[in-house]
């Protein structure tokens, strides 16, 4: 059975989860203040961060937006991405995280990426030392492939530590973790926490016709990780099924992920409160399965993990 997180005052963490890798960047405070309280106009209570995120901006806006309430949220961050998984670097980098949050306790600490340098036992062993200490409630992996995943619960398990949550990228475009990673999820009862639902702006529909600010056309790795020409076509697809249902694609987009069978928590984001807005109407979107179908149809169902296709039902 999958864990279900809770806030610190006992409340289910819902349906959605808000990234706030944009705060104090592309968004400044002004903007980053009204996506925050957007959100918890609609409910949204798991807030995600890293300690990478905007040279430390991120962590220290939302700090300064969570005091007042912190009891009815969820707010997690990452420690790992640069300087390694050793435990030197994860307590370094977290007692820096916490400093800008301004907390002591950080519900729900991800290490930000596989490093295959550092022996996961003493990553491990420093997330339950954390979680002993009362620093931490849950832990939770980001950017891990499955196998990297069970290595980590097998490890983990010797330190009384289980894996809780993982990040994994999922959108309409990018469908590879249905083969592994989210029945491995299922099976194991991790949370999933689906980054980049609306595939860094792709979905949206707003590259159609060229020219559109974002990620695509300012950031390289978006613009190679999204540029093939069938995931365009896909975008386009899904631009024109919104406009046949009345919906707007982002939302649909958004809707996609959370009604997967598998039950993921999309983190959405943006840059101002409009831009937010076609996102956070996904969390009111009732999606039918003929047209939950007709939205997976767009985009190609990623083979299993087995070279035995004729023999799969």
């Amino acid at each position: 059975m999958t864990l279900r997180l809770s806030n610190p005052d006992g409340t289910d963490i819902g349906r959605f989860t808000f990234g706030t890798m944009q705060f104090g960047g592309r968004a400044d405070a002004e903007q980053s203040r009204a996506m925050f309280d957007a959100c918890r106009a609609a409910g949204i209570t798991h807030f995600d961060t890293a300690y990478v995120y905007t040279d430390g901006a991120s962590e220290t806006l939302l700090g300064q937006m969570i005091a007042s309430q912190r009891e009815q949220l969820t707010i997690a961050t990452k420690a790992g991405y640069t300087g390694g998984a050793g435990a030197a670097n994860i307590r370094a980098q977290f007692d820096v995280s916490r400093k800008r949050l301004g907390q002591d306790m950080v519900d729900l600490l991800y290490l930000h990426r596989f490093d295959p340098d550092t022996d996961l036992a003493e990553t491990m062993e420093c997330f339950a030392q954390l979680k002993d200490a009362g620093k931490i409630r849950y832990v939770g992996l980001s950017n891990f492939a499955a196998w990297q995943v069970m290595k980590a619960v097998r490890v983990a398990a010797d330190f009384g530590l289980t894996i809780d949550a993982l990040q994994p990228m999922y959108n309409l475009v990018k469908r590879q973790a249905e083969v592994e990673i989210l029945p491995m999820c299922a099976d194991q009862g991790i949370s999933v926490f689906a980054y980049s639902p609306l595939g860094g702006g792709l979905l949206t529909g707003k590259y159609a016709h060229g020219g559109a600010a974002g990620r695509l056309s300012e950031d390289d790795r978006y613009a190679s990780r999204y540029g093939a020409e069938w995931m365009a076509e896909t975008a386009a697809e899904l631009a024109r099924l919104g406009h046949q249902a009345g919906v707007d694609p982002a939302t649909l987009a958004v809707a996609w992920v959370a009604a997967s069978p598998f039950a993921p928590s999309p983190i959405i984001s943006a840059r101002s409160a409009e831009q937010l807005a076609p996102s956070l109407a996904a969390l009111t979107l009732d999606l039918p399965a003929e047209l939950y179908a007709r939205i997976t149809a767009l985009s190609q169902t990623p083979p299993p993990a087995t070279d035995r296709l004729e023999e799969v039902q």
